[in-house]
């Protein structure tokens, strides 16, 4: 029997666990089944090459549109390659490091009123990042915790709530819509993008900040990583609809009721990652080392593996 059916045969049932879990009911089993013999048994053949092949911990990162699926793609990874190979893997979101909402409280008295909300580059609290992918490399690895924000609350949990790493991991995930982002050219951000920076950034002052942390921080923190896969969304426009079925799927999950984004505050919001979003469908689309391109449904068209 081939490796890869063996592999299918291995992680199936802990798959659609999986997908029933994270509420994916809109898909037939036939579809789902097909989804995990072309799209996710070949990207996680291909991690495991690429582990093979640096002999060292393996930095991942996976980026794509809001709502695009990057959380439930990197869970599927995590099950084979976990179930699978015997990797150890640590999936971490870059949304969980976001800065707490009185530093951004801070941010946006002290620099400009538009970092407030969380999202662009400048709002993650990039030592924290760093530190993460330190402690990872240290030839003498000792635990660490990992820290987590909670979006119903737009606040950093306190430590206690945050996730154990008690193993060096062989394989990390760094997941997050701006993951793999590069800097804009001067000419460029002289342009607003939409009526958010038209109207509430007349002098630049945000988006110059955020593109001076692409340069800078953000900068050293992707370049520690080693592959770039993209999910690429079809438009813009598809994020707000599937940002609000992501919020939904959040007001479920949530404990408490708070601050879960209605259509319109959902519609402004997007408004904050429309430049960055834009400008990673044309770089990462050439760049990135695995392409997943996106149908208009939300369904997997194909992977380009470069």
């Amino acid at each position: 029997m081939k490796e890869r059916e063996i592999c299918f045969l291995k992680v199936k049932n802990d798959y659609l666990n999986f997908l029933k879990k994270e509420e994916i009911y809109d898909k037939s089993k036939v579809l789902k089944i097909n989804n995990l013999k072309r799209i996710y048994i070949p990207i996680s053949f291909w991690i495991e090459n690429k582990y093979k092949k640096k002999g060292s911990t393996l930095f991942l990162g996976f980026s794509g549109g809001q709502g695009s699926g990057k959380t439930t793609i990197t869970g599927i990874l995590k099950i084979i390659l976990k179930k699978f190979f015997k990797r150890k893997i640590c999936v971490s979101s870059i949304d969980d490091f976001y800065k707490s909402l009185k530093e951004r409280e801070k941010m946006a008295n002290n620099i400009h009123p538009l970092f407030q909300t969380r999202g662009v580059p400048g709002t993650h609290d990039t030592n924290l990042i760093m530190n993460f992918l330190r402690k990872v490399i240290k030839k003498k690895f000792k635990k660490f915790k990992l820290p987590k924000f909670d979006k119903s609350i737009d606040d950093r949990l306190e430590k206690k709530y945050w996730d154990n790493v008690k193993k060096k991991p062989e394989i990390v995930i760094l997941e997050g819509w701006c993951v793999g982002a590069k800097p804009q050219k001067n000419s460029l951000i002289n342009k607003p993008t939409n009526i958010l920076e038209k109207n509430e950034d007349k002098n630049l002052i945000w988006r110059k900040y955020v593109n001076k942390k692409l340069k800078e921080e953000y900068k050293k923190i992707f370049s520690m990583i080693d592959h770039f896969i993209f999910i690429k969304i079809p438009n813009f426009k598809i994020v707000s609809k599937w940002r609000f079925l992501q919020e939904k799927k959040l007001e479920k999950k949530s404990k408490s009721k708070k601050k879960i984004m209605s259509y319109s505050e959902i519609k402004r919001f997007i408004m904050f990652y429309e430049r960055i979003t834009l400008q990673m469908l044309k770089d990462l689309s050439k760049s990135a080392s695995i392409v997943v391109l996106l149908k208009k449904n939300h369904e997997i068209k194909k992977i380009l593996f470069r």
